[in-house]
């Protein structure tokens, strides 16, 4: 009698200790489509630069077993399959991957066909601050690390918030010119690009009326006269061959933001390194002259 006493006992303390079924995870993405994990994901594929950066600051890269072929921060993923891009996604490899969950971007052409041969697919393309943060929750909450997600927000909003308390009150209220492409275009007001350059209490010769990302008559730089030029460094050295371009200030008085690859990447990239994007603008301002 004592033994059965004694092996219910030990029954009844394992039930006890056994973690919990895990409930059904629900999510909405950005194409209206809802998506439902029985379990947190653990093998998955990113086909967006951005995707595969938030899925690594909550801390998950060891869950990514595929990504798009522009992925290239942290430096880890760089080791992993590459998939292509959105236009020519590698599906027959993708799927042999067995991924229990995809990100992709709401644009990726490869959204119907990976959904129809049955592959959890969130498409989510952030193009604001407003997004990014909805974003993090939504893939944290497919990571199983909901808390996580929430501070993660909360330490890029505190750096940037720091970043912005170490600009020189010289710089302050200063347009800025953000060049994206030679052609040239720009990052206006109304970009993700523009709510960091806002947010560091900067301006910017681009006004919001103009969209988020205008191509522009080069004359309209030339009269706008930046106080700060912030392109790519591969571009940087063509700028006095440009015609006319000698003439702006900035370029004279060498108030020219060059960045490498990775801060370049963080501008330009709407995710979960705009602070990093951020402190590396003040880096930068912190460097140069500060405009009369």
């Amino acid at each position: 009698m004592r033994q059965r006493l004694a092996l219910a006992a030990c029954l009844l303390a394992a039930l006890l200790a056994a973690p919990a079924a895990a409930e059904p995870i629900t999510l909405r993405d950005d194409a209206g489509n809802t998506v439902t994990l029985a379990r947190p994901a653990e093998r998955i594929v990113t086909l967006v630069p951005s995707l595969t950066e938030t899925v690594c600051e909550l801390q998950a890269c060891d869950r990514l077993v595929g990504v798009d072929r522009h992925s290239d921060w942290p430096a880890s993923v760089k080791t992993l399959p590459q998939l292509g891009g959105l236009e020519d996604t590698l599906i027959e490899r993708l799927v042999a991957l067995k991924p229990d969950l995809v990100l992709a971007a709401r644009s990726s052409r490869a959204l119907q066909r990976l959904r129809a041969l049955g592959l959890p697919v969130l498409a989510l393309e952030p193009q604001n601050a407003a997004d990014t943060e909805r974003v993090i929750a939504t893939v944290a909450a497919a990571l199983g690390r909901s808390e996580a997600g929430a501070q993660l927000q909360q330490r890029l909003q505190q750096r940037v918030a720091a970043a912005a308390a170490r600009v020189p009150p010289a710089w302050r209220g200063r347009a800025l010119y953000v060049e994206v492409a030679s052609t040239p275009y720009a990052a206006g007001e109304a970009s993700f690009i523009g709510e960091t350059i806002r947010a560091l209490g900067l301006g910017n010769i681009v006004p919001a009326s103009m969209g988020p990302f205008p191509q522009l008559n080069p004359e309209f730089v030339l009269r706008a006269q930046p106080a700060l030029l912030v392109l790519p460094r591969r571009v940087a050295d063509e700028l006095p061959r440009r015609p006319g371009w000698a003439r702006l200030q900035a370029v004279a008085a060498g108030r020219i933001c060059a960045l490498a690859d990775d801060p370049w990447n963080a501008l330009v990239r709407p995710g979960p390194r705009a602070a990093d994007a951020a402190e590396a603008l003040v880096e930068c301002l912190l460097r140069l002259p500060p405009p009369a």
